[in-house]
């Protein structure tokens, strides 16, 4: 916390710096040199933080202790004084421009940041914290940091069968994945409850996904059903990672599909179509449902991210709380921004 409060002091003060030393050494050193001109570093330096204002002042600041010095060196008339004034004027000038572009940019990025966030809130609205016998909890940090949105989805629909669940990695980045995420979320929506069961979901995404994506994009997701009455819980699986087991007595395992199949909007009949599979789901077990960003983050070694050596974090009564500190743990093996969209959804099982 030290250095993050030093750091914009030092370039608040640096225009300062710059001008005090180059008045110093002029005074001391006299004008053979020639470092007058040098007082145009404090303009030049003004741009990097506060206002236009201020970087007005700075400017004149220099300009009058330029045209002082000047008067001092007996060289206002001749061309060293010149030259030394219409390049302090110029930077300034430059400086005050460059400020003004800067406040203009920082004023366009929060209005980016604000529409971003909002269209987060609605592609990615909290997931209840209950529902029936299950707990959730979800965390999302986008590689993307300047807009906090990126292409990973989730969403969880209590219907009338029980609790179902999506959560999916959309290829590629930005604004179009985006789009495709709420394409997916949509659609989501609307099969979750009406559909009987999850093939017919996944049907749904496949025919949503064929009317939008183009050439040979795709979506790797996870469906998940939990039925009120049942110790089960039933997966079909998209192409994406398998979610990870966590029993009460601390074992870990993964929930592997029985065999692999493609993606979400890639034509079925070229691949082998995704099988439901049911995984033992019963009280105190816990579902951690995540996408690549999760599983493929590596360290400085290069070494993925070892979540199944991860489930004593998530001990913690608060299934908010356990997710955070896996996300803790995640940053700090990286050790570096993110490179990747990272979501996690985490169920619990809870007796009544």
């Amino acid at each position: 916390m030290v250095t993050l409060r030093f750091r914009p002091r030092l370039l608040a003060a640096m225009p300062f710096i710059a001008m005090g030393i180059v008045a110093l050494v002029d005074l001391t050193a006299g004008p053979g040199i020639g470092f007058l001109p040098m007082m145009a570093l404090g303009p030049a330096f003004a741009g990097l933080i506060g206002n236009v204002r201020r970087s007005v002042v700075i400017g004149a600041v220099a300009l009058v202790l330029s045209l002082g010095l000047s008067i001092h060196n007996d060289q206002l008339g001749d061309r060293a004084g010149y030259t030394t004034a219409f390049s302090v004027a110029g930077v300034a000038v430059a400086g005050v421009a460059a400020t003004s572009m800067r406040k203009r940019r920082e004023a366009e990025l929060a209005s980016v940041r604000s529409i971003a966030e909002a269209a987060q809130r609605v592609l990615l609205r909290p997931v209840p914290r209950s529902a029936g016998h299950l707990r959730a909890a979800v965390s999302y940090t986008s590689a993307m940091a300047d807009a906090r949105i990126g292409g990973d989805l989730y969403e969880m629909v209590t219907s009338p069968t029980g609790v179902r669940i999506i959560v999916g990695d959309v290829q590629g980045k930005g604004l179009e994945a985006v789009e495709t995420a709420a394409v997916v979320v949509g659609a989501f929506r609307e099969a979750a409850y009406d559909e009987p069961d999850l093939m017919a979901v996944g049907q749904r995404l496949e025919r949503a996904l064929a009317r939008h994506l183009l050439g040979e994009k795709f979506v790797t997701a996870v469906l998940a059903e939990v039925r009120e009455s049942g110790d089960r819980a039933t997966l079909l699986n998209f192409g994406h990672p398998a979610p990870l087991m966590i029993r009460p007595d601390g074992r870990v395992d993964f929930a592997e599909p029985p065999e692999r199949a493609l993606p979400l909007g890639l034509d079925l009949e070229d691949g082998p179509a995704p099988e439901p599979h049911r995984v033992p789901f019963v009280p105190g077990d816990q579902l951690l449902f995540y996408t690549d960003g999760v599983s493929e983050a590596r360290d400085r070694m290069n070494r993925f991210y070892p979540l199944d050596e991860r489930g004593d974090l998530f001990k913690d009564p608060d299934p908010d709380a356990a997710l955070a500190a896996v996300r803790l743990d995640l940053a700090e093996h990286v050790g570096a921004p993110p490179h990747d969209d990272a979501a996690m959804l985490l169920l619990r099982y809870r007796d009544r």
